[in-house]
């Protein structure tokens, strides 16, 4: 016959290995959800991400017959004290042509902070016609007490944007990446 006390003993210790178990599945789901999250709306344009390639990938044809609107947001999340805007508003684009914008932040604090920057596209059926080759958002940002300056943007809008697309609007918010992490 076994000792009940021993029995509850071997229960507890059970439980007590499961739940630790039960919580980090969740604390690793939890962490690469949004990981493969972000890495499918990058491939297929998902949920307003634009897609990112190297330069020498894209297709060089231009549509000289076609102009798009392409307009530039900036907006800062409030646990980061920093003011963000583009240096343009809007640019008139031809599909298939590389293009160069930029983005100012300066940090309004006086001790340094690092941000990262999420982008977002509208319409979300332009974002797999939307191209980054060089971005500030590929990396966390630094910046020193009171730092400011110009962060670059390489883009390309695809040839095979649909027709009725006239319009593209590509906005960034800025987190803060110590807060984030």
């Amino acid at each position: 016959m076994t000792d009940p006390s021993h029995l509850q003993s071997a229960n507890r210790r059970l439980s007590l290995r499961l739940m630790v178990v039960v919580v980090a599945m969740f604390g690793f789901g939890y962490t690469i959800l949004p990981l493969l999250y972000d890495a499918v709306c990058e491939l297929t344009g998902l949920g307003g991400k634009p897609a990112v390639a190297a330069e020498s990938r894209l297709s060089g044809r231009e549509d000289t017959e076609r102009l798009v609107t392409v307009q530039f947001l900036g907006t800062v999340n409030s646990s980061l004290p920093w003011e963000v805007r583009p240096t343009v508003t809007e640019m008139r684009v031809n599909p298939g042509r590389v293009y160069d914008a930029t983005y100012f932040a300066r940090n309004l604090s006086r001790k340094g902070t690092t941000g990262t920057a999420t982008p977002n596209i509208t319409p979300s059926k332009a974002a797999i016609y939307f191209t980054k080759t060089e971005c500030f958002c590929f990396s966390v940002q630094q910046f020193d007490g009171g730092e400011g300056r110009e962060m670059p943007l390489r883009f390309v809008v695809g040839a095979g944007l649909p027709p009725d697309v006239r319009t593209i609007t590509l906005s960034y918010t800025f987190f803060n990446a110590e807060a984030r992490s």
